[in-house]
This record gives structure tokens, C-alpha cells and sequence, in this order.
């Protein structure tokens, strides 16, 4: 935030993800979105500055919430879920009464900009255009925020592909629902044309080893990453994410009955950013682990 044309900390202390031992992540796979996990006392934030998208989730607590923002001044009740949401270039002063525990998130204006040109609003200049909001009541924000501190605190297991989704149905939600701005009905644009489903099957597939961006993915076919998400979706029933992970699951299977390689040899060459993470991801999916699978599959 910016207090008295200097960059600084929203809030003091180390933000961090989940315990001790578990700190927030220094590299996130996010383009325009930091996460941070703050326990909070009883403080008064002094008049700042957003050059970002501001999002509170609060995770534990119910302290009062005193703010101050263009000439008002309120006080409100908070509870678990409750959430903070203020536009680029607010200027505001805040006050917990008692301890919290929140997750933060700071999104940059051309994520927002970006997403609006992508659902059809044509050029957004003024970021401003957020609905500033204090004790927002949104089960659906609160799920997708909640979904990206999982992600971020279990150290992104599932990929740079899976955390970019999550980024970019955050944007389409907080335009849709928090923005002071006109927005045309999602329609889809039918299936992709075979060429373009092929291609991205294709560049999915060749690339299975490693961590795939959304927008990586979303330019081999000369789409949006928002448009591409949306209309493979649409195509074949699934998510990119969700078909990357069935050709990853299947590698692996194919890789366990025909070599000896251990669980971190696999992980590597199936693009899993762990034997851990990929032990996880393959339970979860097939039902057992990979070392059971293997003595079953011989």
C-alpha cells in the first residue's frame, strides 16, 4: 500500500501461509495476484493508499471493524467468512477491535483489465470501479479465495496451469458480482473447432512434464486464457487442468508397469512438483497409491 507516497506493508509482522514451518511461498505461480496470511491484533491500520485490488477473507475472529474512507466513518460486527474488498486508488484508514486471522489478496489492475475485455466490457480504464465493501456477505468469493490459500498453503501442488484457473475465475467473479460495471451474458461460443481442440490436446499432452502456464496454454490455440478456460470446458466436459491431470495419471500408470523408476523419478517426468504432491494427486484420482498400483498392475 502506499502511506504518505511510500510503498509499505498493509499490515506489520511476516505474512505466512498456514504455520511456522509452513511459510508463505516466495515464488507464486500467480501473474497479477500475491496471497498472504496475516494474524492480525488489535490495531488501527493508518490512512493508506491501494495501487492494487485489496480482498480480506477473515478466517477466525469476530472483532468490531472501524473504517474510515471519503469522509465516512462506520462500525461493524465481523465473523469467519466476513470480507474486506476495496478498488485501486482507495484511500481509507481501518481498526480491529480484537485479534484475526485473514487471508489477503492483492490484485493487480491488469488482471481486472484484462478479464474485462475477455467477458466483453471493452476497455477498462478506470479501476476504481470496485464496490468498496467492508463486511461482505459472498459464499462463492469467499469458496474461490478459499480455494487459492489451500493451494498456496499446501505449496501449489497442483501446478502453475490449476493456480492460474483459480486467477482467473477470481477475476471473472469480482467483476461480475462487485463491479459498477456492465457486463454482457456469458454465452458460450459453441465448441472449438477440431483444429484448435486438436492443438490444444496436443501442446497438453507434449508437455506433461512440466508446469504449464494457463496463458501458456491459451496461446498455442490464439485464445484468451479467460475464453480458452471457458470454451474447453465447454468442448469436452472438463477443465484444462482436469484433462492434463488424467494424461498425467495415465503416464504415470504406463511408467510404472514398464520401468523400475522410483516415485520421484515419475513425479519429475509427469510434471508433479513433488513425489508428495504427485503421491496425493494419484490417490486421489485412481484410488490407491502408486507403489499398490504397481504390484497389482504386475
Amino acid at each position: 500500500m502506499l502511506r504518505q507516497d511510500k510503498v509499505v506493508p498493509l499490515l506489520p509482522g511476516a505474512a505466512r501461509v498456514g504455520s511456522a514451518t509452513a511459510p508463505l511461498p516466495r515464488v507464486q505461480p500467480w501473474q497479477h495476484t500475491l496471497l498472504e496470511h496475516h494474524h492480525v491484533g488489535a490495531i488501527e491500520i493508518p490512512e493508506h493508499e491501494h495501487d492494487h485490488l485489496c480482498l480480506h477473507l477473515q478466517l477466525t475472529g469476530a472483532p468490531e471493524l472501524e473504517w474510515w474512507n471519503e469522509g465516512r466513518n462506520r462500525l461493524v460486527d465481523t465473523a469467519p467468512g466476513a470480507i474486506i474488498l476495496v478498488g485501486a486508488g482507495t484511500r481509507d484508514r481501518v481498526r480491529w477491535s480484537a485479534p484475526n486471522e485473514r487471508v489477503i489478496l492483492s490484485v493487480r489492475p491488469a488482471l481486472l483489465q484484462r478479464t474485462a475485455a475477455e467477458l466483453g466490457a471493452g476497455a477498462l480504464t478506470d479501476v476504481a470501479t470496485m464496490r468498496n465493501q467492508w463486511a461482505l456477505r459472498d459464499p462463492a468469493l469467499e469458496h474461490a479465495v478459499g480455494r487459492m490459500y489451500r493451494e498456496a498453503a499446501e505449496g501449489f501442488p497442483l501446478g502453475a496451469l490449476y493456480a492460474g484457473l483459480l486467477e482467473s475465475e477470481l477475476a471473472a467473479m469480482l467483476l461480475r458480482r462487485h463491479a459498477e460495471l456492465a457486463l454482457p451474458e456469458l454465452r458460450s461460443k459453441g465448441r472449438l473447432p477440431m483444429p484448435k481442440l486438436h492443438r490444444a490436446m496436443e501442446f497438453l499432452t507434449e508437455n506433461l512434464d512440466r508446469d504449464v502456464r494457463l496463458e501458456e496454454a491459451a496461446a498455442a490455440v490464439e485464445l484468451s486464457p479467460f475464453h480458452f478456460a471457458h470454451e474447453f470446458r465447454a468442448t469436452t466436459g472438463q477443465t484444462p487442468y482436469q484433462y492434463l491431470l488424467t494424461q498425467r495419471m495415465d503416464r504415470a500408470k504406463v511408467l510404472l508397469r514398464t520401468t523400475d523408476w522410483n516415485v520421484q523419478e515419475i513425479a519429475t517426468q509427469t510434471g508433479f512438483t513433488s513425489a508428495a504432491s504427485f503421491v496425493r494427486a494419484f490417490r486421489q484420482r485412481v484410488g490407491t497409491t502408486p507403489g499398490e498400483w504397481r504390484k497389482q498392475a504386475g
